[in-house]
C-alpha cells in the first residue's frame, strides 16, 4: 500500500504543471492596448477589445492617441504593472492577466467594467459577469456612440 501511495505521489508531482511566471515592470501602452513589458509585447488575458476608430486624449502632454481602450489603459496604469503569465501567442507575444501596484486591480476587469472590451471565450466568469453589467448599463461598446455617424 505504501509503495502504491508512493508511486502515485511522484507521478502526480511529475504530471502537475508549474505555475505561470509572474512579473512586474514599468509598461509601454501600444495603440492597440497591448502593453510592452520587459521588451516583450503583453496581451491581456481573456478580452477582446473591438476596433471602434482611433481616440486620441489632448489632455496628455504629449497627446495619447489609440483605441478607447489603450486611452483608459494609458490614464489607469500611469507606469508599473504586475502580470502572472497565462500562456503566448504564435506570434511570441504574451498572454497575462496584469493589474496596478498602485490600486491592485485587474486591468481585463476594468477594460470590460467599462465596457472598453469584451470577455473572451476564454475568459474568467468574473470578466463574464462584468460583461453582462455594462451592457445592462449601456456603457462603452454598448451605448449610444455619438462620435459615429
Amino acid at each position: 500500500m505504501f509503495r502504491l501511495l508512493s508511486v502515485l505521489v511522484v507521478s502526480l508531482m511529475f504530471c502537475a504543471r508549474p505555475s505561470a511566471a509572474e512579473f512586474s515592470s514599468y509598461a509601454v501602452l501600444q495603440d492597440d492596448a497591448s502593453l510592452v513589458i520587459q521588451n516583450r509585447v503583453v496581451r491581456l488575458f481573456g478580452i477582446y477589445i473591438p476596433d471602434p476608430g482611433q481616440f486620441c486624449d489632448t489632455q496628455l502632454r504629449p497627446a495619447f492617441c489609440g483605441n478607447r481602450a489603450a486611452t483608459a489603459l494609458n490614464f489607469k496604469i500611469q507606469g508599473f504593472v504586475t502580470c502572472q503569465e497565462m500562456g503566448t501567442y504564435d506570434d511570441g507575444s504574451i498572454s497575462a492577466v496584469c493589474w496596478t501596484r498602485r490600486s491592485k486591480s485587474d486591468l481585463g476587469a476594468y477594460l470590460i467594467r467599462q465596457g472598453l472590451a469584451l470577455a473572451g471565450p476564454d475568459a474568467p466568469f468574473e470578466y463574464q459577469a462584468l460583461e453582462r453589467i455594462a451592457q445592462n448599463n449601456g456603457l462603452g461598446v454598448w451605448g449610444f456612440q455619438a462620435d459615429q455617424f
